[in-house]
């Protein structure tokens, strides 16, 4: 099982545009301690999402799709 991925920062990030949006504030400012949370969860995130997609896609190539035809009649 792999690592939880700690999202809080991203969580308060959108909470914070939320709540500058429906204030109608043309900016938000955030702290540089804080882009950094937010940019090193958004590099982890980003990461297992990338990590996740090729084991996905190593997954589906090593599967063989065979598709069988039976044509029946004698009348075309």
């Amino acid at each position: 099982m792999k690592d939880v991925i700690n999202t809080i920062p991203l969580e308060k990030f959108i909470q914070q545009v939320k709540t500058a949006d429906s204030s109608n504030q043309k900016e938000v400012r955030i702290d540089i301690q804080n882009a950094k949370k937010i940019a090193f969860t958004l590099g982890e995130v980003l990461a297992r999402l990338h990590g996740d997609l090729e084991e996905l896609i190593q997954k589906d190539n090593s599967k063989e799709e065979v598709i069988e035809v039976i044509m029946q009649g004698k009348n075309f």
